[in-house]
């Protein structure tokens, strides 16, 4: 992900429908903001939200692994958006399994989270798809609990 990508990032996430579960749709800014700090995920941690697009090279959204925290517990999390139109096409969970296999491949054995807003019932499917049960509640934040689907990632052999 990078400043070229800030148009296509400022639609899919200045939409109502992709943003139902967050606080509000993010402005052109906070988009480009969004994309800074992805780079700097990058380059701290060696992995961040990745752009997911078709073999043909059509966008579809964002994918990957951040730090997150639920309960001040700080946990490695896949995080997903598709755009509205190319949601139920399984493309949050092919690229949300892509990087269960990063995980696996470079970071395991370790936990792996998904913290969704409780009503995001298309969330928890790929979640759960993935392999996650859910293992907590997150009372971080004052306007919502959380549901923290995870799972302990080992790696192959």
């Amino acid at each position: 992900m990078d400043d070229g990508d800030l148009d296509p990032m400022a639609a899919l996430l200045g939409d109502p429908e992709v943003m139902a579960f967050y606080p509000a749709p993010k402005t052109r800014d906070e988009s480009a903001e969004w994309i800074a700090n992805q780079r700097r995920r990058y380059e701290q941690d060696g992995h961040g939200l990745w752009i997911i697009e078709t073999a043909e090279g059509e966008f579809l959204g964002d994918c990957g692994i951040t730090w997150q925290t639920y309960n001040g517990i700080a946990v490695r999390e896949v995080g997903y958006h598709v755009r509205a139109d190319r949601q139920g096409e399984g493309f949050a969970t092919e690229a949300a399994q892509a990087c269960v296999e990063l995980v696996r491949s470079v970071f395991a054995p370790t936990a792996l989270t998904a913290i969704i807003h409780p009503q995001n019932a298309a969330s928890l499917r790929v979640a759960a798809k993935l392999g996650m049960t859910h293992i907590a509640d997150d009372h971080a934040h004052p306007w919502i609990v959380r549901t923290v689907m995870g799972m302990q990632v080992a790696p192959r052999g």
